[in-house]
This record gives C-alpha cells, structure tokens and sequence, in this order.
C-alpha cells in the first residue's frame, strides 16, 4: 500500500512539472506572437502608416531603394528594373538573383506587385504619387519625397519603414567614418576645384551640388567651379558655347548609354572638340571618365561608397 502511496505521488509530482513546462512553453509563444504582431507607425512624405511587425516580404520601386535594403540585409521580394543592366546593376546582380521584376520607377506593374503578396511597399512621390492609392490597397505603403540630393534622408526612412533603425544607425555611422577619414587623407586636394559633366543622348548637362555625386563631393570639402557651386541641381542642355563653365582643376565625366550609342557619341563628339580641348583641365590631362550608375543613377548607399572608392583611387594612388 505504501508504495502504491509512493508511486502516485511520484506521478503528481511529475504531472505538476509537465504543467508548469506547457505554461512555461506557451507563455514564450505568446510573448513571441505579440512581439511579432506589433504594430508601428511611419510618417512619410504621404501621410501615415501602420506596418505590423518586422516586414519580411518587401517590395521596392527606386534603384537607391533597392540598394538600402540590400545594404540592411534585406532581399526584396520584387524591385524595379535598374536604369541599365540586365535586369540589374552589375554591382548588385549578384544580390538580385531570385527577385522579380515589378516594372520601372517610371512604369511599375501594379499587378505585378499585387501577386507577390507583400507586407510592405517602399516607392516615392517624385516617381509614383499617382498610383498611391492603388498599392496602398495592395499592403502598407511608404513613400519617400524625392531621388535628389543627400540619398542618406530616404535610407533613414526606408530603416524605419522595415523595423531596422538600428542597422540603419550603424550603415550611416560607418559611412560618416569613412568620409571623415577620406577627408582626413586628402588634406590640401580638397582645394582643388571639381568638375562634374553628364553626356545623354540629346543632351549635355553640367552637375551641381543638389545631385547624387554633388551631395558626396560637399560632404568631402571640395572645392566646386564658381558655376558649379550652387544649392540646386544641374544646367541643362548645355551648348558647345558654355564648354568654359565646365573648365576646373579635375573633371570628372559619366555618360549615361542606355545602348543605342547616342550618348556615348555625343561624350566622343565633345570631348574631340577643339573648344574641349583648350579647357585648362583637359591640357593638365586631368578629366576623368567614371561610371554613370556609380556616380550618379543607382543613387544609393552602396554606389556612395563604391564612389569613395573611385575618388580614393584617383586622388591617392
């Protein structure tokens, strides 16, 4: 009888502590569903959204979009086509392999977002304020304002918009490292006055310092041409006449080909060109061609860095 006794006491014993590891079990389930199941609030250049938990499937309609949410660690479920490349800049290609092609910035596919079921839409005013309300209907939408200027004000909202501000903090932290650290190896070669010139098909412009490069360039301390040295973005249209207003210490040149060779003509065209020819910067043999999509179209924090790398190399080698 007594051990009768014993064993059923053993038995409640072992009943208690089964019970007591279920409660335990499902209170970690619990608090992990309501961790998962949070809801945060953006501000964004639209309005206000609610996104439930850390985003997992994401869908991007900017180039420099794309590059922030790679730089965080993120594949994006679908993403515009680069401006160039097949499907994708040949510096993320390699990042881009199971992504889906939902369009351009300038004309996304709207269905083909839809089926990807995303949590999560990142685009922007400048590009696609008109089909708002359409991908907002699709899932939670945040738009940046504008593609201009300092890329680094869209990156923190795109942080925010995916639940990484932390990561986010520590990209931005590591990229004003190396500026300042950049900034610190050229010394006196910040005195010397750039130039920037974009050849397109049509057309010729002369960059200023609200553009992608210009941004990076002032974060430097360069010095700009007189011409050059304003809070706006470009001259248009520039004719064989203002070949002066390109003239400096060094000149950089980025041309944007989309294949037909009319731009890459136009870049030939100017740049045989006695008037070229007799620009200071062209007799010191101090223009430089550099990449289109680094320089200037992909827009985003890993061209900004993979641009450091060029004026390091041409600066300091």
């Amino acid at each position: 009888m007594k051990a009768l006794k014993t064993i059923l006491s053993l038995f409640s014993i072992m009943a208690i502590f089964l019970l007591a590891a279920c409660g335990s079990n499902n209170e970690k389930t619990i608090a992990t569903k309501t961790t998962e199941e949070k809801s945060f609030t953006v501000k964004h250049e639209m309005g206000t959204t609610t996104i439930k938990g850390t985003p997992k499937r994401v869908v991007i309609l900017t180039n420099e979009g794309t590059e922030a949410l790679l730089a965080m660690g993120i594949t994006p479920v679908g993403a515009v086509k680069s401006w160039t490349g097949n499907p994708w800049y040949d510096h993320i290609a390699d990042k881009m392999k199971n992504v889906k092609v939902v369009g351009t910035e300038s004309e996304v596919n709207v269905e083909a977002i839809a089926a990807l079921k995303p949590d999560l839409i990142i685009g922007n005013k400048m590009r696609q304020e008109k089909i708002y309300d359409q991908l907002s209907a699709i899932a939670p939408t945040v738009f940046a304002e504008t593609l201009r200027g300092d890329w680094k004000e869209n990156f923190k909202l795109y942080a925010k918009a995916v639940n990484k501000v932390e990561k986010g903090n520590e990209i931005l932290k590591n990229y004003d490292s190396r500026i300042a650290d950049l900034k610190g190896k050229l010394g006196d070669k910040l005195k010397m006055k750039v130039s920037m010139v974009r050849f397109m098909a049509g057309d010729v412009r002369i960059y200023h310092k609200d553009t992608f490069s210009g941004v990076i360039l002032d974060e430097l301390g360069f010095a700009r041409p007189e011409g050059q040295n304003a809070n706006d973005f470009a001259e248009r249209n520039v004719t064989k006449e203002r070949m002066p207003a390109m003239d400096g210490d060094i000149l950089f040149y980025f041309t944007y080909d989309t294949g037909d060779g009319k731009a890459s003509s136009l870049e030939k065209e100017w740049l045989g060109d006695p008037l070229f020819k007799h620009l200071e910067v062209a007799k010191k043999g101090e223009v430089h061609k550099v990449n289109d999509v680094i320089w200037n179209t992909a827009g985003g924090v890993l061209a900004a860095n993979l641009m450091l790398d060029d004026i390091e190399e041409i600066f300091l080698k």
